[in-house]
């Protein structure tokens, strides 16, 4: 029996654990039972209690008196095993009686699941075709079947309250029919909704597991790993649950007593609250699960395991034991919670690479091997012995086994990222070394590490919007980062690495010991005109490229032909530049208000009172730029005349008294 503990909730798993190998001697039986108090406690009724081949479908009859386990679907009609229904994986149906086989009938298609419908005693078959096929077990003939639109369905179960019929299928959808008039009621598209943010599906998801609960509830389950729960009343799923390891759902129940729905894939049973999703416990049996089924009333679960034996398992909190196993309530409350060991006492399970390590492959197929699942068990005293002559230098591993636990303790308190962003990758990893060469300082320093931007959530943009992608191309990060593209190249070879995703860790070494004062002085110095020289070139080979884009924009224009372009003019208006016409119309978009103070401002606008209380507008047309600088040339060329010009006054005289002029 192996105990374990989830949540406060204590498992008792009354069918694996330790047990013994059948190659043992009863000699050596003995002896283990004497000194090995596990082996001591086994129930061996339950440990016996187990099949002659493999089983898929475990159910527990609605009285609780019977189990039971087949290799193909079966439904109970009655409430012990006197009536019972088998679906065949050859299209075949066989009704047994409590005195054995009764009838076989045949169904046009292969059937994969079905249902029986109490009301009108109708069995519904689902299978390889669109069409649900109806026998009618009153009257003994098949009726007319329903058209479903899916091409195939895998699943289906009638609701014990109203008696809706669901029918789940290979496209991902749940088909609700009333049997009272053979039509389609509601249709839910189950594998849109199985598809969250948390979720990574990679093909469509089917329909494997459907369960009603009650008049409202529905339980469904994919073929991707994902429970859905629905109320009848809404094409929405109430909760989404991903089992994580995107296997199919084989079967899904409820227990009501504690509001929890039981979830199974092929490797885990998951128990989680129907209102909150909170997982309540989770179970990995030891081999594949094919059925789930919770014996009525209890806290027992069974499982249809891909091996003879049945997986039963005993959880106190869901209920008690059945009565036929009581003892067990007193029984658990006496063990010990050890937990389960993969090395028998006397025993060392090696696999076949051990054993080339050890060089003990030439001993396969001998007594000192006994065969068991991937590798085999030999004696511990043995494996001690051989592993000392192979390997002296224990101590030495041991020594490296510690270096290794205190570097690994020194990279836990590095920072850690699975996986880059998408933009800036390089500056990312940049930070990530400088980081990590800040915490190497701060570690023996032994002071306290400051924040780092790469977790900043102020700074998360800069790694998710592409505007803030890093120009590398551009002048500025060329001049500002002269030696960027020796550093890159470094930095782009550990990019490849990290994005292949095969990591693989080395030894650190040991710290270089110090150089001099002068070396160092020496290489700063170095440093510094390598910078400059770097500058240099960079600038030069901007100017070389600013050149070439100028002879190219040139060429470009030479070849380029200008055609003239008209604009057609509106009938009554006059042609004005598209400065006036732009100022013109934000101008009338304005109020009369604002275009009278306007006016006012540039003096083209005056407002006077006239004596019999009125106003007077007076308006100045604006003159344009060009006709002040025409006005303004003609007033000083006036001036400059004026200065030059020569009084002609005395050319002409007044005429003396007297005599004529002539």
């Amino acid at each position: 029996m192996q105990v374990s503990s989830l949540n406060e909730v204590k498992i008792y798993s009354l069918s694996c654990g330790k047990s013994l190998p059948e190659w043992l001697s009863d000699r050596k039986k003995r002896a283990l039972q004497k000194k090995d108090v596990d082996v001591r406690r086994r129930i061996e009724l339950i440990q016996d209690f187990e099949m002659p081949t493999v089983c898929t479908t475990i159910k527990v009859s609605k009285d609780g008196q019977y189990i039971l386990a087949t290799v193909v679907t079966f439904e109970t009609l009655s409430d012990d095993y006197s009536k019972i229904v088998f679906l065949h994986n050859d299209r075949y149906i066989e009704f047994h009686s409590q005195s054995g086989f009764y009838y076989k009938t045949r169904i046009p298609k292969f059937g994969r699941d079905f249902s029986y419908h109490y009301p009108s005693c109708d069995l519904y078959f689902v299978g390889a075709s669109s069409e649900v096929y109806r026998l009618n077990l009153e009257q003994g003939r098949f009726l007319n079947p329903l058209q479903t639109d899916a091409a195939e369905n895998n699943v289906c179960d009638v609701n014990s309250v109203h008696g809706l019929f669901a029918a789940g299928t290979i496209e991902g959808r749940v088909e609700c029919w009333d049997p009272r008039t053979r039509g389609r009621v509601g249709l839910l598209d189950c594998a849109l909704s199985s598809v969250t943010a948390d979720s990574e599906i990679n093909s469509l998801p089917t329909i494997s597991a459907l369960k009603f609960n009650g008049a409202l509830t529905m339980a469904v389950g994919t073929s991707t790993g994902q429970v859905l729960l629905y109320d009848l009343r809404s094409d929405k799923p109430l909760l989404v649950k991903d089992h994580q390891y995107g296997l199919p759902i084989k079967s899904v129940h409820f227990q009501d007593s504690l509001d929890l729905i039981l979830s199974a894939d092929s490797r885990i049973i998951k128990m989680w609250n129907k209102n909150s999703g909170k997982i309540f416990t989770s179970l990995e049996p030891e081999h594949d699960i094919n059925d789930v089924c919770l014996y009525p009333n209890s806290g027992m679960l069974l499982t249809a395991n891909e091996t003879p034996k049945m997986g039963i398992y005993y959880i106190p909190v869901l209920g008690p034991a059945p009565r036929w196993c009581s003892f067990l309530d007193n029984l658990t409350e006496e063990l010990e919670e050890n937990p389960e060991s993969t090395v028998y006492d006397d025993y060392k399970f090696v696999t076949k690479k051990d054993l080339e390590n050890l060089g003990l492959t030439h001993l396969i197929g001998s007594p000192f091997l006994r065969a068991y699942m991937h590798g085999f068990f030999m004696d511990i005293r043995l494996y001690h012995r051989v592993k000392l002559m192979v390997n002296p230098f224990a101590f030495e591993e041991y020594r490296k086994d510690k270096i290794r636990q205190k570097i690994e303790e020194t990279r836990a308190q590095r920072v850690q990222l699975k996986k880059l962003p998408k933009v800036n990758k390089e500056l990312a990893l940049k930070l990530i070394e400088e980081e990590e060469e800040k915490q190497r300082s701060t570690w023996k320093k032994k002071v306290k590490s400051l924040p780092n931007i790469l977790t900043d959530d102020r700074f998360k943009v800069m790694f998710e919007n592409p505007d803030f992608q890093v120009d590398e191309e551009s002048e500025e990060f060329r001049l500002l980062n002269p030696l960027v593209s020796k550093i890159s190249e470094k930095r782009k070879k550990k990019l490849r690495l990290l994005e292949q995703q095969e990591p693989h860790e080395k030894e650190e070494e040991e710290e270089p010991e110090g150089k001099p004062s002068d070396a160092e002085s020496s290489e700063s110095s170095d440093d510094d005109k390598d910078w400059v020289a770097e500058v240099r070139r960079q600038r030069r080979l901007l100017q070389q490229e600013e050149k070439v884009k100028r002879q190219e924009r040139l060429r470009e224009d030479r070849q380029t032909v200008l055609k003239p372009q008209f604009y057609e003019i509106k009938a009554g208006e006059e042609f004005r530049s598209f400065r006036d016409s732009a100022t013109k119309q934000k101008l009338m978009n304005k109020t009369l208000e604002d275009r009278l103070k306007l006016e006012a401002k540039n003096g083209t606008l005056s407002v006077s009172d006239t004596t019999v209380g009125s106003k007077q507008l007076t308006f100045t047309l604006k003159k344009s730029e060009q006709q002040k600088q025409q006005q303004e040339a003609v007033k000083l060329h006036r001036q400059e005349r004026k200065t030059l010009r020569r009084s002609a006054g005395h050319l002409t005289s007044r005429p003396r008294r007297g005599r004529p002029c002539h």
